[in-house]
């Protein structure tokens, strides 16, 4: 996976990161909450990346830029405890956030990440730590997302294990133990294995964090001598004597808890509403990014999943167990940024006090994995902070309303505006015509020298290979029927190496690859398909969606005709479609089947 740089700075032709300035800041008699406590009134100055003073008293220094604090709350800039980190790395600094600890993804990412890191080269993207690669057992969590990732078996083997992990790069070591359901059981490392890699990374000086999804895990990883548990887990209400000695355990090992609300209420088919309803917020999400807030994992809602969450949390604040405000952001049901002021929010819920919320992504995660130059507002400390009007340590709703935020003490209105306004010129009415289709729908056009359309690019393989793939596809004009009609037929062979391998034949309608095309002229796609019986996926993709969306179709034996709605394609944008797929997939195996006489009608 590589990180997608911001279409703000780049795409849009702004071409430049925000400028590393020596510039005075004065941000003058704000509410300030340190990281810690709340005060009334105070005034911060920055200068350059660092804050020099954390109460200010006196004029403005000749020079300075002043922004007054009158009515707002200023904080130190949020850390996000629990991302997957390899996308839309400016996206977390237009909500606050400026620190992201990265709980997975590939090494060559997280290896671009340190060096930016290291040579003060990302000031237009938030900070991030990450444990590269995680450690798991063949087969499980973590080995199905189409990355080759090395796996361990045995405990012997776990010192070698994780200098490899430290040589790459790892920040810190991350482990899972992660069973799976009756319904989709998972392999996982045993408790030996685990034990093993805690010690070998604690003799190393480096945190083990482990992955968990179930009492039974989250308290055999605290019996182990994990630093931190990643998740809390699912489910009704706990019995008294399971809380109690779960939470007696954690103070016992002293370790912190990331219980990632956000990521349990999408399995638990709860929606970020608070984030979704929020047109500000909305505001600085594009099409693309959106997307993601409105798929849960959980395909009906069923808030009581989310008893025991809310219960263990009440009861770890309570004993004074460190909380981390964490996301899981990039899963289905969340976002980067965004959905870290929708965690507070949860963490509020669930009983903590806005103060608490705050200190949750500020100062405990930059003292759970040892960030000691942020998450407080305090003399030389990085000038990560964040500034919002209202008073955010009685209401932590008033996060919402950001007026600045501050990266290495640069501010990052510009990133946000620019933003902004991108966001409201693809959301813009459209005012062209639709494109003309020809009288009869027909998109399809084969023949034994060209698989010609009557607009765009026309017709071509689809195969996951670009992606890292190993599916491939053939595909073979076939004599006419009755109908004068040239069937094509595709041979496609499914093969292990993406997370979501396919293989089968596409349509691009604009004139070059990805190009948009105006199909609203149309209402259904048609076509005729036989073939071995097995299930395929027409995938549909427009501008701002990365992920195609589908729906499925059975090839029988006998010619049938197949009639798919418009409307059925959930979140595509008709006005700027950009591909057409008919896919296999992803099931691994061989497929056949024909298609013929493809159109785009009205009904």
């Amino acid at each position: 996976m590589k990180p997608v740089l911001s279409k703000v700075l780049f795409v849009c032709g702004l071409g430049l990161t925000i400028p590393a300035l020596a510039d005075t800041w004065l941000i003058r008699d704000a509410r300030v909450f340190d990281g810690e406590q709340l005060h009334a009134k105070r005034s911060v100055l920055v200068k350059g990346d660092k804050i020099v003073d954390a109460d200010f008293r006196g004029r403005a220094p000749a020079g300075a830029r002043v922004v007054e604090g009158a009515g707002r709350t200023l904080m130190p800039g949020l850390i996000d405890a629990h991302v997957h980190a390899y996308r839309y790395l400016d996206l977390p600094l237009m909500f606050g956030v400026t620190t992201q600890i990265d709980m997975f993804t590939s090494v060559g990412t997280m290896q671009q990440l340190n060096q930016k890191m290291r040579s003060n080269d990302n000031h237009g993207e938030a900070d991030v730590y990450s444990s590269g690669t995680l450690i798991t057992a063949p087969g499980g969590h973590g080995t199905e997302y189409g990355m080759a990732i090395p796996t361990l078996t045995r405990p012997e083997d776990a010192k070698d294990f994780v200098d490899a992990r430290i040589a790459e790069g790892s920040n810190f070591i991350k482990i899972v133990m992660e069973e799976g359901s009756p319904a989709h059981p998972m392999k996982t490392l045993d408790l030996p294995t685990v034990k093993a890699v805690i010690a070998a990374a604690h003799a190393r000086g480096k945190l083990a964090v482990v992955h968990i999804s179930s009492l039974a895990s989250a308290s055999a990883a605290l019996d182990a001598g994990a630093d931190g548990l990643a998740h809390l887990f699912n489910g009704a209400r706990l019995s008294d004597q399971e809380l109690a000695a779960f939470v007696k355990l954690a103070q016992q090992k002293r370790a912190f808890i990331v219980p990632t609300m956000s990521v349990l209420e999408s399995i638990a088919g709860l929606r970020e509403e608070d984030v979704l309803g929020d047109a500000g917020l909305a505001g600085l999400l594009n099409k693309e990014q959106t997307a993601p807030l409105k798929v849960t994992y959980g395909k009906q809602a069923n808030a009581a999943l989310m008893a025991a969450p809310k219960q263990v949390v009440a009861a770890l604040n309570q004993a004074r167990v460190p909380l981390l405000a964490g996301t899981d952001a990039g899963n289905s049901g969340t976002q980067y940024g965004v959905s870290l002021l929708h965690e507070l929010n949860s963490l509020v819920q669930a009983g903590l006090t806005p103060p608490q919320a705050l200190a949750s992504a500020t100062s405990a995660p930059a003292r759970a994995f040892k960030l000691a130059d942020r998450g407080r507002i305090a003399k030389g400390y990085k000038a990560n902070l964040l500034l919002v009007q209202g008073d955010a340590g009685s209401d932590i709703g008033a996060l919402h309303n950001i007026v600045e935020v501050w990266k290495d003490g640069d501010a990052v209105s510009p990133l946000r505006k620019a933003q902004q306004e991108s966001v409201a010129a693809e959301l813009a009415p459209r005012t062209q015509q639709p494109l003309a289709l020809p009288a009869d729908g027909r998109i399809s056009q084969f023949s034994a020298d060209k698989l010609a359309s009557p607009f765009g690019l026309g017709w071509g393989p689809s195969v996951d290979k670009f992606m890292g793939g190993q599916s491939s596809v053939e595909l073979k004009v076939q004599d006419a029927g009755a109908d004068g009609q040239r069937p094509l037929a595709v041979s496609a062979k499914v093969a292990a190496g993406f997370a979501y391998p396919w293989a089968g034949l596409a349509f691009m309608p604009g004139a070059q690859p990805m190009q948009p095309a105006d199909l609203r002229g149309a209402k259904v796609l048609r076509f005729r398909v036989k073939g071995d019986g097995r299930r395929y996926n027409v995938a549909v993709m427009s501008t701002g969606v990365s992920i195609p969306v589908n729906q499925s179709f059975q090839a029988s034996e006998q010619w049938q005709e197949v009639v798919l709605p418009f409307d059925g394609f959930k979140g595509i944008d008709f006005g700027a479609v950009t591909m057409i797929a008919f896919n296999a997939g992803p099931e691994l195996g061989e497929y056949s089947f024909q298609i013929a006489d493809v159109r785009l009608v009205n009904q």
